[in-house]
């Protein structure tokens, strides 16, 4: 599998949803909490083309977009061969 990079902060329902799609597909993921560090939300919004808001998300270091991306990408059946390493 392709490295899977998760921006998150805690209580935010569309990172939950996110990381449970990823977790039923049997992906491991780095998750990277911006809510206490400036510097990491900074990264984000830099790798994200100033993407404020979470999950922010990158497969094999390419911006995929948020729960609402990969959940489209997943119903499209794209999901799954960005996934392959």
């Amino acid at each position: 599998m392709k490295p899977v990079e998760i921006y998150t902060t805690p209580f935010c329902g569309f990172c939950v949803a996110a990381k449970r799609l990823l977790n039923k597909k049997g992906v491991s993921y780095q998750e990277v909490d911006v809510s206490r560090d400036s510097s990491k939300r900074q990264e984000m919004m830099k790798r994200a083309k100033g993407g404020r808001t979470v999950p922010q998300i990158f497969i094999d270091g390419k911006h995929v977009g948020g729960c609402d991306e990969i959940y489209e990408l997943d119903r499209r059946r794209a999901l799954d061969p960005m996934l392959v390493a």
